[in-house]
């Protein structure tokens, strides 16, 4: 399948110039005059959404039945739907520095979970690494950050220490309880470098934040990219209580566990609403780059589902590292188009640089998915792409998990305790026949640029000076 497609049957014989004209007037017919896009608007506002721990399986656009998330759904409508996109490891901490600073996440010192206590902590974000918001800003843009962190929990590695004007959230790893908002005890809720107590669901919290900043920057001229992080749907699975009735009735077949994941993504679903609500309110919508995607796989035993995909969070099979992701620019990227293109969480640093027209002068692994978002052709699934989990406790004991894909084979490594599996992802997606001692050939020369891949992240170090 090419990079970009569009359902041939909506368009019958419609030669290039005749097609661009439908859909520029689709998507204007589809969000009213006030979203129409000017060449002369300047460089767009970006709002990149990443939300914590959505299974592949669990929004009713990418399959799900049990459960309806309409604003997310009109957000993969409204532009690209991308069936292979990955999150550069299956774990929080090390998608979140791929996508700030288009690296590797062991190249800037995440191979793991950057955690509270030491004894358990994975990584230590590089302060040296250019993060997305200092290349925006050579650009006039003002970048603001809601949500959840996780890159560090003091100076140098906290996100006004990177570039972030604003920082309103959490920036710690997991919250204990949506509504105390506490970590072993210890408040993480920050408004920049300063300690704040609010009250309410965590979810409610970082929608109202983003609204406000987006009203707040709606009376400048100058553009702004704002990361919104919810925590949402990662544990503890802690719905609000009208969100989870409204399941229950809808819904009685499910068992509580499945209810109550589905009650949390659908309050965040209309917190998601609310934000693109607000966009259009202010008149931003029609001038902003709009990206989705998930940090992970869903956590199958806390109830998520990542359709047929093997695996979960945790795991380098694809329902650990296969996400959910959309990409919308009224005006720029097409509705209702569909890419079936390999891209990574790292690919959206340049890409975001790319539509702001910042030229990047500094090393990065992510490759600019911009062409492919406004319908070029771009070869993007025959390059190799790596990916990385270093874990403590006795199934990992500090060791790493890796796997690696180049087209359509990937070799894995789901245990640092068991051997290698190799796997076509075209003839098995569902990772079912390890191929390891069949094709030794294809297993060897994966393996080989896997070894140079690991010399590289090995001479980072990764733990607290």
């Amino acid at each position: 399948m090419p990079a970009f497609s569009m359902p041939p049957a909506r368009f019958p014989r419609l030669t290039r110039p005749l097609l661009a004209l439908v859909i520029a007037l689709g998507a204007l017919a589809a969000f009213g005059a006030s979203t129409s896009y000017s060449q002369d608007a300047g460089p767009p506002n970006i709002l990149m959404i990443l939300v914590d721990d959505l299974g592949y399986g669990d929004l009713s656009s990418y399959g799900a039945t049990d459960l309806q998330t309409p604003h997310i759904d009109a957000l993969v409508e409204a532009g690209m739907r991308f069936d292979q996109f990955y999150a550069n490891s299956s774990v929080c901490s090390p998608s979140r520095a791929a996508l700030l600073s288009g690296r590797y996440p062991e190249l800037v010192g995440v191979p793991g979970v950057v955690r509270t206590h030491a004894r358990n902590n994975w990584g230590y974000l590089d302060p040296e690494a250019t993060l997305i918001p200092e290349v925006l800003k050579r650009a006039g843009y003002h970048a603001g950050m809601v949500g959840k962190w996780h890159l560090g929990l003091d100076a140098p590695n906290r996100p006004t220490d990177h570039g972030f004007d604003v920082f309103h959230g959490y920036l710690g790893d997991m919250m204990d309880d949506y509504y105390t908002h506490r970590r072993h005890g210890i408040n993480y809720m920050r408004r920049n470098e300063h300690t704040i107590d609010p009250e309410g669901h965590a979810t409610d919290l970082f929608t109202t934040w983003s609204q406000d900043y987006i009203r707040e920057r709606a009376e400048s001229s100058a553009p702004f990219f704002l990361y919104l992080a919810y925590n949402a749907p990662h544990s503890p699975i802690q719905p609000p209580d009208a969100w989870l009735q409204k399941v229950q009735q809808r819904e009685p077949d499910l068992s509580e566990e499945r209810a109550k994941i589905v009650a949390l993504i659908e309050h965040m679903d209309a917190g998601i609403g609310d934000v693109i609500r607000t966009l259009k309110a202010t008149g931003e919508y029609a001038n902003t780059l709009i990206l989705f995607a998930s940090d992970n796989g869903g956590a199958t035993y806390f109830g998520a589902t990542n359709g047929p995909l093997r695996g979960e969070k945790q795991d380098v099979y694809e329902g650990g590292i296969r996400v959910p992701m959309a990409a919308v620019w009224p005006g720029r990227i097409a509705p209702g188009s569909r890419s079936n293109a390999v891209a990574l969480t790292m690919d959206l640093y340049p890409t975001m640089a790319d539509a702001a027209g910042v030229p990047l002068h500094h090393a990065i692994d992510g490759v600019s998915i911009l062409p492919t978002l406004q319908g070029e052709e771009q070869s993007l699934s025959d390059r190799t792409v790596f990916f990385t989990r270093r874990e403590g406790g006795s199934r990992y004991m500090g060791k790493t998990i890796w796997a690696v894909r180049r087209g359509d084979w990937k070799l894995l490594q789901n245990s640092p305790m068991a051997p290698f599996e190799l796997y076509n992802l075209a003839d098995d997606p569902r990772e079912q026949n390890d191929l390891a001692g069949e094709d030794r050939e294809t297993f060897n020369e994966l393996a080989e640029a896997l070894r140079r891949h690991m010399q590289r992240g090995g001479r980072v170090p990764w733990q607290r000076p």
